[in-house]
């Protein structure tokens, strides 16, 4: 290999942002190291993005493919920072010109109830650990976590993503009780055609397959769930458009997939039974000047075999990474760069807060636009275009970052080949052969679409009791 003087950036996580930030460094020629914890590195295009987008997750794992595969990319897979390298030690020793972080939000937020954690696994799930099992248990050789989904799960959220749990656990109900009943239907026939569609062609109600469907629980009232952004600027009309868009949503979402939905509900206590969690006490809420204010006297229980948070996903802490709250602290928000080091840089996700997010969907108003004007499901489009924009948010800030970096001298041929040489020493430690196309082919699971066409049916996607 012809080596010249060059920057040399290391990027922590090869996902969505990883990726875009790797390919579009590489293509201006700086050299660069993508530090990935998992053998595969889609991130939540793999693990967070329901299994029913098949063709949205192929076509985005085909994307990172591509940005990833150029000759300027070191791949390093199953190395996770904090764990197998020192944070600390990557940007003060290892001469790196900059170093990225994309390694994404995989932190559920805490559910707000003393002592609830330990109930992990008794009872409580989290979102990201249920959506990871979810399209991942139909592997042959799947070793993670497993759960038994029960009819009537309390979940705790009201965001786009909690629409995607409530339907995870409908259909983990729905499709046994209807395999029960000899009707032979697959997860992907019934997500597709929706959970009603199918009942009314078999003469069905949820009442009669035994079943009472899960409830979501949300803090607000309906208007105020974020199903649509609200522009900084509207208008009392536009805002009302606003709040008819979210409240049409749901009531779609729930006459397609049969879930129950409770507002202005906060939790407020456990149940315990026998050691597990048992459901959640719950007050009224109301919302006075735009603030959640709990009810007096309006304590209740509600029972149920299991609980399922969903508020929420902040970043991992970084043993040596200073956090404000529960973001990484930043010197220059619209760089990522981080308040400790200059030549340190967050993105994507890592850097998302409410504000962030407001201010994306402005910069692209044609993906605001389509949510508030044609949202009325979180349909496979909906989900391309706001990836789409990711992109391009995460493009326009290597944009700025490539610039920082261009103000810091070149490391020398000398520099450049010792960084490769650790570079491909953490490789070989994983069995990495430095072919990316390769790893990624002797690395492919089964896709609940290649099951489903070897089996035939659907059986084997009951989980076992």
């Amino acid at each position: 290999m012809q080596l010249h003087p060059s920057h040399f950036v290391a990027v922590i996580g090869g996902a969505v942002a990883g990726s875009v930030a790797a390919g579009n460094l590489a293509k201006r020629g700086v050299k660069v190291a993508v530090f990935e914890q998992n053998e595969r590195p889609y991130g939540k295009i793999e693990d967070g993005l329901p299994k029913w987008h098949v063709k949205l997750q192929a076509q985005e794992e085909r994307r990172i493919d591509e940005r990833l595969s150029h000759p300027n990319v070191l791949f390093v897979p199953k190395t996770r920072l904090g764990q197998d390298f020192d944070f600390i030690d990557l940007v003060e020793n290892w001469g790196f010109t900059g170093v990225l972080l994309a390694n994404g939000a995989w932190k559920d937020r805490p559910l707000p109830v003393d002592g609830a954690d330990r109930f992990v696994e008794k009872g409580l799930v989290y979102q990201n650990d249920l959506v990871k099992w979810f399209n991942h248990y139909h592997e042959r050789d799947y070793q993670g976590d497993h759960y038994d989904i029960p009819d009537g799960a309390i979940v705790v959220g009201g965001g786009l993503a909690s629409l995607d749990v409530v339907k995870i656990l409908m259909l983990e109900t729905v499709l046994p009780a209807l395999q029960k009943r000899g009707i032979d239907i697959d997860i992907l026939s019934l997500e597709h055609a929706s959970i009603s569609k199918v009942l009314a062609e078999h003469n069905l109600t949820l009442e009669q397959l035994g079943l009472k469907g899960c409830t979501l629980f949300y803090r607000r009232r309906v208007r105020d769930m974020p199903l649509s952004q609200m522009p900084a600027d509207a208008s009392p009309e536009r805002k009302e458009k606003v709040y008819a868009a979210r409240e049409k949503i749901l009531k779609n979402f729930q006459k397609k997939f049969l879930f129950n939905f409770q507002a202005c509900r906060v939790p407020s206590g456990l149940i315990e039974k026998n050691g597990q969690l048992g459901g959640l006490k719950f007050k009224e809420t109301e919302i006075k000047k735009g603030k959640v204010h709990t009810k007096e006297n309006t304590e209740h229980e509600v029972r149920s075999p299991l609980v399922v948070s969903s508020i929420g996903s902040i970043p991992e802490p970084i043993p040596g990474v200073n956090m404000n709250h529960e973001l990484y602290e930043l010197r220059d928000h619209e760089t990522g760069q981080l308040r400790q080091y200059e030549h340190v840089f967050a993105l994507g996700n890592v850097v998302t807060g409410k504000g962030n997010i407001k201010a994306s969907l402005e910069h692209g108003r044609q993906v605001s636009e389509h949510v508030l004007e044609e949202f009325l499901a979180w349909r496979e489009e909906d989900y391309q275009r706001l990836l789409s924009f990711a992109t391009q948010r995460t493009e326009k800030r290597i944009q700025k970052i490539t610039e920082v970096l261009e103000e810091k001298n070149l490391l020398s041929v000398e520099d450049v080949r010792s960084l490769i040489e650790k570079v491909e020493a953490c490789q070989r430690r994983v069995g990495y052969q430095g072919n990316y196309s390769d790893w990624i082919e002797a690395h492919q699971p089964e896709t609940i679409a290649d099951v489903i066409a070897a089996k035939g049916d659907g059986k084997h996607l009951i989980q076992k009791k």
